[in-house]
């Protein structure tokens, strides 16, 4: 299902003149494949000239659908890492640690239903950079979401004591 709709996207994107596509980008090819038991996921941002991406950062979530009761707060022991991708220079990241759900003990009302929900591990800022694609190593089963924070165009100035 999500691998239809990603085809319809970048269908969608092609047809009328984008070309986000993450199997076209030229940088991809420095990426390995995903190793046994994990999936590769691949960010492509859209294009910002180089001075323009200065107040942007991607904000990288990685995390699985899960029943939760609703009431409780839940999250993944796991975190999203920096790598070095030796030989190129370029970073990816990967997601290690626990995928064993953690959360706060309050007693739900009785009889309330179950509700799927979205439970992250610890999220990870990174720079905003659209010449290169985000990719992301997680163990089978994760998802990778991700949102793009803008800086305020203005700045204060701290007083001093």
């Amino acid at each position: 299902m999500k691998k239809t709709v990603m085809i319809l996207l970048v269908m969608g994107l092609l047809t009328i003149g984008g070309t986000a596509s993450c199997a076209s980008h030229a940088e991809l090819k420095a990426f390995p494949p995903a190793m046994e038991g994990m999936e590769r996921f691949v960010i492509v941002l859209p294009e910002k000239a180089r001075g323009e991406d200065e107040g942007f950062m991607v904000e990288l979530i990685a995390g699985k659908m899960m029943m939760t009761d609703g009431v409780n707060l839940m999250r993944l022991g796991s975190v999203i890492e920096p790598r070095p991708l030796k030989g190129w220079g370029y970073t990816y990241y990967e997601v290690t640690g626990t995928s064993q759900a953690m959360s706060t003990l309050m007693a739900p009302p009785e009889g309330a239903p179950m509700v799927e929900a979205f439970v992250s591990g610890k999220p990870l800022k990174v720079r905003y950079n659209s010449r290169l694609p985000i990719v992301v190593y997680a163990p089978k089963g994760f998802e990778i979401k991700y949102r793009i924070w803008k800086a305020s165009d203005t700045t204060e100035t701290a007083e001093k004591e």
